[in-house]
């Protein structure tokens, strides 16, 4: 379906802005009243309900996880423009300040779209990992690493 086409190259390229850190271009996208929740009792969990803090979160990622990057593994695509269903699942890998490069982490985003803007993004993924990742980061001098979430 050329519908599921074009949803799946808007994801892909939302990805990619997260990976160049093109903040501005990443929450183009997001409704004004999103609904943003990662799970996990770190710095990058919590939930947002606007563009405003998502965009302050997206900030905070590059700045705790500078040298992320996501790669994209599969995408589906349920649904019509009225309600569209996207799941991405992904890989993420980083080197952290101490210079590890192990850092892994596997994940899920779902979205929830209403013609072509994100009005809910929910990310799974392992917040264990993320946790000692940003603990590392934390210990490496970056105190935001191990500050309290953004939420609203």
């Amino acid at each position: 379906m050329l519908y599921s086409y074009f949803v799946e190259k808007s994801i892909r390229q939302s990805f990619d802005h997260v990976n160049n850190h093109r903040w501005d271009a990443a929450v183009k996208a997001l409704a004004p009243h999103v609904h943003h929740r990662v799970s996990g009792a770190h710095a990058l969990g919590g939930e947002r309900h606007d563009k405003e803090a998502v965009r302050r979160w997206f900030e905070r990622l590059g700045r705790v996880l500078p040298t992320l990057h996501l790669t994209v593994n599969h995408i589906w695509v349920k649904g019509w423009p009225w309600h569209t269903t996207v799941f991405a699942q992904w890989d993420g890998t980083a080197t952290l300040l101490n210079g590890d490069a192990s850092y892994v982490n596997r994940g899920l985003h779902v979205f929830i779209l209403r013609w072509g803007r994100v009005y809910a993004l929910e990310e799974f993924y392992d917040s264990q990992a993320a946790a000692g990742g940003l603990g590392a980061q934390a210990a490496a001098g970056l105190e935001e690493a191990v500050t309290e979430q953004i939420v609203s």
